[in-house]
């Protein structure tokens, strides 16, 4: 693949503009007035959106649809300028077609790209352009991109400094997973699932947390650590998180190689991290702390989320807001109004005393940190219902014992079948073994393994005062709308 980007005026093409990751940067490049097209064969309500700032969405992916920004031919067509007979000049309207790592060599406009001799970029190749050419945030991490990215842009957004922000997730307060903004400040959630993180150069990079994860890419947690050594080894300046072992290992090792700062965080008062809390407290409506910078109180920060790792997450944010040289009010303020991405814990509704929450948390580690945040959240007695989707195969089987052990704070556990992700059934792991194992430590495990029967299933398993949380990053969350709108059915009346 060419890495070369070209933000002069040459079409992009996106092979599945439609997914999260291709859809953000779509859309900063049609705001900057750039020409854009995309094919996806699931259209959705980010192609919609995408389509009413100008790009060209083809619901079918063909070797034609590179030839959208062609010059029409005409016979009667009169050459005003001799440049125009140049092969040269067909060619630079050719797209740069822009791929992710699902894209295989097998598609057709892949294969149409590479025989027209367009530029074929990796998603990854277009983010480390636009982080190039900004003063830009980069958020890193196992767990927590999406929450702290989208705090530090929201923050930003609030403190007045009009940033350009790609995200992960959708965010309210933008309405999307991206803006564009007019400022020099460019906040990005950075990918290390497929190990192009590396690419990525920011003036201050923050890494929130590092485990073993997408085990279709990585054998070993030395892999993974690899990775974000070469990626902290281009951030100016350096965040993280000494919470976590692995992080503060690879800070310890990287302070003695690097010129530029490296900034630590902690929940912990104890430790030696530049920014700590103390007094934290949990309450219905969110999350106080008192913060301290190097062993002075900068003041308390409150948060409308409850959680031990958003507060985390709200740390490495006071961190960013500081390197920047805003005032802690200034940081505060903006912090205590963010409500949070979509699907990170997002309140879906309230019928007949259920509570319906829709959270992403598809790792071992985010599902019990999730969970315990749910514990937090729940009234005295309140059952907290787990309804799980496992994602990927590869990742269900190397973390099998793990799963099996994380679900220790829901008081019933319900589960569905694996959720592939366009990996292949080998026939090595499957949803009920997984049920099976979490059964042999949790005594009320449910298994339904056909997710469209699941919303008739969870009218007869939930009852009221649930706090029903639906777990995972496939499509189990398209079941709540299902069941909420049965429940708010009146019951047929039978004679």
């Amino acid at each position: 693949m060419n890495n070369s980007v070209d933000f002069g005026g040459r079409p992009f093409h996106f092979i599945g503009i439609g997914g999260i990751g291709m859809s953000a940067l779509a859309y900063v490049l049609a705001k900057r007035q750039l020409p854009v097209s995309g094919s996806d064969l699931r259209p959705n309500h980010i192609t919609c959106k995408l389509e009413s700032i100008g790009t060209h969405i083809f619901g079918r992916q063909e070797a034609s649809n590179l030839e959208f920004f062609l010059p029409s031919e005409s016979a009667n067509r009169v050459l005003l300028n001799p440049q125009e007979l140049s092969p040269n000049a067909t060619k630079s309207t050719l797209p740069q077609v822009i791929c992710s790592t699902a894209i295989n060599a097998n598609n057709l406009e892949y294969k149409a790209a590479l025989e027209l001799g367009c530029p074929i970029l990796h998603r990854s190749d277009v983010l480390a352009a636009l982080i190039a050419d900004y003063y830009s945030i980069a958020v890193a991490g196992t767990h927590g991109k999406t929450t702290t990215s989208s705090m530090i842009g929201y923050m930003l957004l609030q403190a007045g400094l009009d940033p350009t922000i790609l995200v992960g997730g959708e965010v309210n307060a933008w309405e999307g997973n991206a803006r564009l903004g007019q400022s020099q400040y460019l906040v990005a959630e950075a990918d290390e699932s497929d190990g192009s993180l590396v690419k990525h150069a920011p003036e201050i990079g923050i890494i929130t947390n590092i485990e073993l994860d997408h085990p279709d890419h990585y054998d070993t947690l030395e892999e993974v650590v690899d990775i974000f050594q070469k990626f902290a080894a281009g951030c100016k300046t350096l965040i993280g998180s000494i919470d976590c072992e692995t992080v503060r290992e690879l800070l310890r090792n990287a302070s003695g190689d690097r010129l530029q700062p490296t900034i630590t965080y902690s929940l912990n008062p104890e430790t030696e991290a530049d920014y700590t809390v103390s007094n934290i407290e949990y309450r219905p409506d969110g999350t106080t702390a008192l913060v301290w910078e190097k062993g002075k109180a900068l003041g308390v920060l409150k948060l409308r989320l409850l959680s031990r790792h958003n507060l985390s997450n709200a740390l490495a944010a006071v961190a960013v807001g500081r390197v920047l040289g805003l005032e802690f009010g200034v940081i505060a303020k903006g912090i205590a109004t963010f409500e949070g991405a979509r699907r990170r814990f997002e309140f879906r509704g309230e019928v007949n005393g259920i509570t319906f929450i829709d959270d992403y948390a598809h790792h071992p580690s985010e599902i019990r940190a999730t969970l315990a945040a749910a514990r937090l959240q729940a009234r005295p007695g309140q059952r907290v219902v787990a309804i799980f989707q496992p994602h990927r195969y590869s990742r269900t089987l190397t973390f099998l014992e793990e799963f099996a052990e994380s679900f220790t704070y829901a008081d019933l556990v319900v589960l569905t079948d694996i959720y592939s992700a366009g990996e292949t059934n080998l026939g090595q792991i499957s949803g009920e073994q997984l049920a099976e194992e979490i059964a042999k430590q949790h005594p009320q495990v449910l298994y339904q393994p056909n997710l469209p029967l699941m919303s008739e299933f969870l009218l007869q398993t939930l009852r009221p005062g649930d706090l029903a949380l639906f777990l995972g990053a496939g499509n189990l969350n398209q079941v709540i709308p299902e069941v909420i709108t049965a429940l708010c059915e009146p019951a047929t009346a039978t004679s």
